[in-house]
């Protein structure tokens, strides 16, 4: 429900972007890349299935995919949808490192963007950032001898990248660009905050599990 009701939020901002302006485009980008990605850290557990010593759990870097529609209202200002998948894996790590299973982890974000120079023009630099979802898919794996599946979690998160523009044609271009998705876990008691005024308090450490994408995809104009 989450997912479907942030598809259909961005949707109908950028229809009401639509007839703001009589230069309005929309830009339509599939693209591929590679995603370095990191997860969290816990209290160290000992395994009783290996003898092991764990405390961190990851994504595993894998490639992705994905498709982005913006729409261009104005020379310079833009407002869309990203939406992108990771074939990943679940890894945990400490002493030694070990594979769960496969995982998939899917973004959906609505974005507010820049494109400097002129909307005519060959190459243009652009820069975004937006609001939106991470889902990180069940994964099926051998836990203490034992066949498991841990549940699907949908986190909020927060998008921000920055690339190029190429239009050799007026409607058929390149994109490239670098994507940095921090995605909100969980928050760790960091300890005790105290004022002379207000007392003592038990203030946290936020967690987030990061990715940072390089990908490059075809961008075909309207």
């Amino acid at each position: 429900m989450t997912k479907r009701m942030l598809v259909w939020t961005v949707l109908l901002v950028m229809v009401g972007v639509l007839p703001a302006s009589a230069q309005a485009h929309v830009e339509i980008t599939g693209f591929a890349g590679w995603v370095f990605s990191d997860g969290v850290s816990g209290d160290a557990t000992l395994s009783p299935a290996d003898g092991q010593i764990y405390d961190q759990i990851d994504p595993k870097d894998s490639a992705n995919f994905g498709f982005s529609v913006g729409v261009l209202a104005g020379d310079n200002a833009e407002v869309g949808f990203i939406f992108s998948q990771q074939a990943s894996a679940l890894v945990i790590s400490g002493t030694s490192e070990r594979e769960i299973g496969d995982l998939s982890v899917k973004t959906y974000h609505g974005y507010f963007g820049y494109n400097w120079g002129d909307a005519d023009a060959v190459v243009r630099p652009f820069a975004f950032g937006g609001l939106g979802a991470t889902n990180f898919g069940k994964v099926t794996g051998t836990i203490l001898n034992e066949t498991r599946t841990l549940g699907s979690e949908t986190q909020f998160s927060t998008t921000w990248g920055a690339g190029v523009k190429i239009y050799p044609s007026p409607h058929v271009g390149l994109r490239l660009g670098v994507h940095f998705t921090p995605t909100y876990i969980k928050t760790d008691a960091g300890g005790w905050w105290c004022d002379p005024w207000y007392g003592c308090y038990l203030v946290g450490n936020a967690q987030y599990s990061n990715q940072f994408q390089f990908n490059g995809g075809i961008s075909f104009k309207f």
